[in-house]
Parts: C-alpha cells; structure tokens; sequence
C-alpha cells in the first residue's frame, strides 16, 4: 500500500515539475521587456542584437526554446545566466544551502513557539490565559511575514541595534567554509564565533518568517488536542492519577499532532516562498534575493532554474510529508 502510494506520488510529482516548467518558461518569454536589449549599449548595432539573440537561442520559436532547454535540463545543464554570464546550476547551488539554512531555522522556531502556545492554551482552556494566546495568534497571523521584518529591522536594527539587518556574515571574519552550509559546518568544526555570527544575521529573518506560521500551528494544535482531550482513553489517564500535563503531553499529543504534521508540511513549502521577500529585505545572501534580481534583470535562463528548483523542493516536501503521515497514520499505513 505504501509503495504504491509513493509511486502514485512520483508520478504526480513528474507531471507537476513538468507543468511547472512549461508554464514558467513561456510566461517569462510572453511577459514585455527584452533582456538583449537589457544587455547592450544604446549605440549597439542590429547585428550586434542579433548575435546575441542567437547565443542565447532566443531567435527560435519558443516550442524550439522550450525543448531545447528541456534536454539540456534533463542533462543537468540549466543554461548561463544573462546579466551573471555564469551557470545557472552552479549559482543556484550556491544560494540555495543559505536559504534552506534560513527556512530550516525559522520552522523549528515556528514549531517551538507554536506548540508551547498550543499546549498552553489547551492546558487553560476557559481562562483568561487562553483567551490571550487566541488573541494574540490571531494578531500574529493577521500580519504578513515581510512585515513582521520590517517592524524587527525598526525595533532591534535601528531604535535598539541589537542585531545585524544586512547580509549573511560578517565580511571581516575568517571563513573557512567548504560548503555553502555556513551554519552547519560552523557548528560541526566547533567555530561559535562564526556561530552567532551567522545567527545574529539570520534571527530577525527568521523570526519574521516563523511568527505567521507559528500562529497557524498554535490554533490548529491547540483545537486539536481540545478535541482529544475529550476522548475515552485520555479521560482514564485522569483517573489513573495523571496530572493535566502528562496527559497532554504522554496521551494526547501524539495522536493531536498529526493534523498538525501535514500543515507544517505544507506551510513549509510557502515558507520557503516567502524567504524571497524577506531575504531582500534583510539583504540575506539566498536564493530568494537572487530571484529577485533575476526578475529585474529578466535573466530568463535563471529565473527558470530558480523557478524549478523551487517547484523541486515544494514537491518533495510534499512528497516526504504524505509519506511520513502515512507511516504514523494506521489506517493509512494497513490500507
């Protein structure tokens, strides 16, 4: 039943990147604006236009463009980016370690904030306490994540300079990095000076991420534990002598919790979305930034790769997430 339900997935998750890729590339080529005219002089020649229409294979139909790519995407050749001059996959690998780093930090954040509310709330149910975390999700959610950043870079990048509101690392530091993933690999070679470095960049834009979401997890967990908390085996743990705590947290979290798997999922995958704003509102060095740049530029080669990469990670978060749940679920798990 599993492994049929994987495959079933997979081949969702083929016919979606495949639209996707579709849709993008012939959106960007319909869409006004010409990125040769972007690249040369005002004095440039008609000839001079058209060598670089032809470099790029823009003098091509776009169903010739779009199959053209579309082999060399297959063969792991995304193309060269337009204004960078550089390959596309390579800049894309570059950025993307930066932002999973970034969408990684904010989830947990969002999961910490979200059940202790959660569990708050449902320990207090009828009181006053309870009344206040439904009203403050509601005020928190009630705010976009772009200007949640906005108020922090306000609040603790001007009025109280606490913390870094520009870039990823501090320029001036040793980085002895291999890979992209700066975190990580600080923590793994005991380097906790280049640690909370990277950490007093990365806190306000992950905060600013992780507050919506951590107000989506706290209703959604909180109305379900309310719901289990009534159920029959929950009420004999309070006759066995448990405290209201232990049984929500040893009875009847786990089984509450797997509504709130699925959201988190999901939300994940429009987390990861949202870091394109606020990572230029940080001038955090991700893949979100690039992609901004790349509009503008109308660097049409990268804005495909960023595009299909993105389209990438939101389906295999899927794809992991409606595995997972069907693992824990029994009745999905024994068809």
């Amino acid at each position: 039943m599993l492994l049929q339900r994987f495959f079933v997935r997979l081949l969702t998750m083929l016919v979606t990147l495949l639209g996707v890729a579709i849709v993008v590339f012939v959106v960007i080529r319909v869409a006004p604006g010409d990125p040769i005219a972007m690249m040369l002089p005002p004095g440039a020649s008609n000839d001079d236009i058209a060598r670089l229409r032809a470099l790029y294979g823009l003098d091509k139909s776009i169903v010739q463009q779009f199959f053209i790519w579309l082999v060399g995407v297959l063969h792991g050749d995304f193309g060269t980016s337009i204004s960078l001059r550089q390959d596309v996959l390579g800049l894309v690998f570059n950025r993307l370690p930066a932002t999973l780093e970034l969408a990684t930090v904010a989830l947990l954040m969002a999961v910490a904030i979200g059940a202790t509310a959660a569990i708050l709330g449902a320990r207090s149910r009828g009181t006053a306490l309870e009344a206040g975390i439904d009203i403050a999700s509601g005020a928190t959610l009630s705010i976009p994540d772009f200007l949640w950043g906005l108020v922090l870079i306000l609040l603790f990048g001007v009025l109280v300079p606490v913390f870094d509101i520009s870039g990823r690392v501090s320029p001036q530091l040793d980085l002895p990095f291999i890979t992209q993933f700066y975190l990580v690999e600080s923590i793994l070679r005991l380097r906790f000076d280049l640690t909370w470095d990277l950490i007093k960049h990365m806190l306000m834009p992950a905060v600013a991420l992780a507050l919506p979401l951590a107000a989506i997890i706290a209703q959604l967990l909180k109305q379900s534990l309310k719901e289990v908390l009534d159920l029959d085996y929950v009420v004999l743990a309070r006759v066995k002598g448990f405290s209201e705590t232990q049984v929500i947290l040893r009875e009847a979290l786990k089984n509450a919790a797997l509504p709130t798997l699925t959201l988190v999922g999901v939300q994940f995958t429009f987390l990861i979305g949202g870091t394109v704003i606020v990572e230029r509102l940080f001038s955090y060095e991700g893949l979100g930034n690039m992609a901004i740049d790349a509009v503008i530029n109308r660097d049409l080669p990268l804005i495909q790769g960023i595009v299909l990469v993105f389209a990438l990670l939101f389906v295999l978060i899927n794809l992991a997430v409606d595995m997972m749940y069907a693992l824990l679920n029994p009745r999905l798990r024994h068809g």
